[in-house]
């Protein structure tokens, strides 16, 4: 076991505490960030240049990416030695605005290390540095690790070195814990006593799915563009939105409208009254794996709408050369949910009346026997910037990926206009109109003439009522009963003189 860096997961630990007892709101959802500065050997140049950005570098990407409240901690690393423990903790706070100044501060006094008593520059252990970050520093927990070299090994190239270079590939690329890995090389000619360099390498590794978020977000929300204007390459994963594809012509489909919104979701947007089985659809083809090439792939797609999972059409099943951002055409024929699609007198649809019924899905399309390679114009970046250097392991896709899939949320979009609406709503006020007027005529007293013994009478009543009737001795010689259809006489005793009307 490697000595680590004393104290740095502590140090995380006590910085975590804090924020989670004075801000727990305000942090509950960020992920802390573990930067991680080379001092070995190799990176004297960068340290002796009274010229150099390097250390400016750190101070402004840390102060770009990191949010309030975040919890940070920053190392300096080569080999570790007995005597010489390495990573080595120089900092660990709760991010605020001042992130940029504390980190930069904190390099201000960091040289290159040398090996314990020896004037011996230090050797360096990339995947000792990356393992503590993500075992101590992390404690197994999501966060995003930073990782500042120049990506070589060993001043002595010692015969140790191809086997760490090996330890710190299968790290990345074979273990669980790293969920996403970008390589950025950046131009930084650098002159020092000993050596000279053109370049330097800045990694971001995200751990955890958290970490895999929170990186994604950085990168939409182009913090890091604000620093490193240079595209990153992508190391992992290479198994999955290796694709994308953008919609650009749709036909045989009336009524059916496709887009693609700002958050990358695929809409179509489709008329209560379409009934087209099916839409041929024109797509733009793009490998999102900078900086890798796909030189060849075997097609399929399948979309799930609606609940149903079915087949997509390719026009090609085959797929070669095709470079990082140079889209190229791809037709296709799916068949769109129509059966799902709620009738416009429907409980769904009225509800839905001036706005859109969603029925979300997805396309996915798999690519099998998936080979990669690296593009020409990386591998002559790669080669000015770290001139004599073998291509690093780390960029050399591992064999195990020959497939990958790529997912596209889809939404279709069902818009009802309000013509339905309306008129159940005209049909309700006239139920409601001729119930009130069912109502008036109900409460509304009735006029009944009656003749008792000769005498012209006049009585009101209102409807479902009944009133007797008295002659002129005050007797009660009949009952009168009113409905909503007239009047009618009852109980009339034998010999009573009473009929309705005049």
């Amino acid at each position: 076991m490697r000595t680590l860096f004393p104290s740095l997961g502590r140090m995380l630990a006590a910085a975590a505490l804090a924020m989670f007892m004075a801000a727990v709101p305000a942090w509950a959802f960020a992920v802390p960030h573990v930067f991680l500065v080379q001092n070995s050997g190799w990176m004297e140049p960068f340290y002796s240049d009274p010229q150099s950005q390097f250390k400016p570098l750190v101070g402004a990407l840390a102060g770009s990416v990191v949010q309030p409240g975040e919890a940070v901690v920053l190392a300096a690393f080569n080999q570790s030695l007995p005597g010489a423990p390495s990573p080595r903790a120089l900092l660990s706070f709760k991010a605020g605005q001042d992130s940029a100044q504390k980190i930069t501060q904190a390099l201000r006094g960091l040289d290159t290390a040398r090996k314990p008593g020896s004037a011996a520059l230090a050797d360096t252990d990339l995947g000792e540095a990356v393992q503590a970050a993500i075992t101590q520093a992390l404690g197994g927990k999501p966060g995003i690790v930073w990782l500042f070299t120049n990506n070589r090994n060993s001043p002595n190239n010692d015969q140790a070195t191809a086997e760490r270079n090996r330890e710190f590939y299968q790290l990345i690329h074979g273990g669980a814990a790293i969920t996403k890995a970008l390589a950025f090389p950046l131009r930084m000619p650098v002159k020092g006593e000993h050596y000279s360099a053109n370049g330097l390498m800045v990694y971001a590794f995200a751990v955890g799915a958290e970490g895999n978020r929170a990186l994604d977000a950085l990168l939409a929300a182009r913090r890091v563009e604000r620093v490193i204007t240079e595209p990153p390459a992508r190391l992992k994963p290479l198994d999955r939105d290796t694709v994308r594809l953008a919609p650009r012509k749709v036909e045989n489909a009336p009524g059916v409208r496709f887009a693609t919104a700002p958050n990358g979701v695929l809409r179509a947007d489709v008329a209560p009254d379409a009934r087209q089985p099916t839409a041929r659809i024109e797509w733009n083809l793009e490998n999102t794996m900078y900086p890798y090439t796909i030189s060849s792939a075997t097609l399929s797609a399948r979309s799930t709408l609606g609940g149903e999972n079915r087949p997509i059409s390719l026009a090609s099943s085959k797929v070669s050369a095709l470079a990082p951002g140079k889209p190229a055409p791809l037709g296709s024929t799916m068949t769109l949910p129509v059966a799902q699609i709620p009738d416009k007198w429907s409980a769904q649809a009225l509800k839905s009346a001036g706005s859109a019924y969603v029925l979300p899905g997805t396309i996915q399309l798999h690519l099998a026997d998936q080979k990669l390679e690296l593009s020409q114009a990386f591998r002559q970046r790669m080669a000015a910037l770290f001139p004599g250097d073998p291509l690093p392991d780390i960029f050399i896709p591992p064999a195990r990926v020959q497939a990958s899939t790529a997912v596209l949320p889809v939404e279709v979009r069902v818009h009802y206009g309000m013509g339905p609406l309306l008129a159940l709503g005209g049909a309700a006020l006239a139920l409601l109109g001729a119930a009130g007027a069912a109502a008036y005529a109900y409460a509304r007293p009735r006029v009944a003439h009656l003749t008792v013994e000769d005498e012209l009478r006049t009585m009101r009543a209102r409807p479902g009522t009944t009133q007797p009737i008295y002659d002129k001795a005050g007797q009660q010689v009949a009952q009168l009963k009113t409905t909503l259809f007239g009047h009618q006489l009852l109980d009339l005793r034998e010999g009573a003189q009473v009929r309705l009307g005049r």
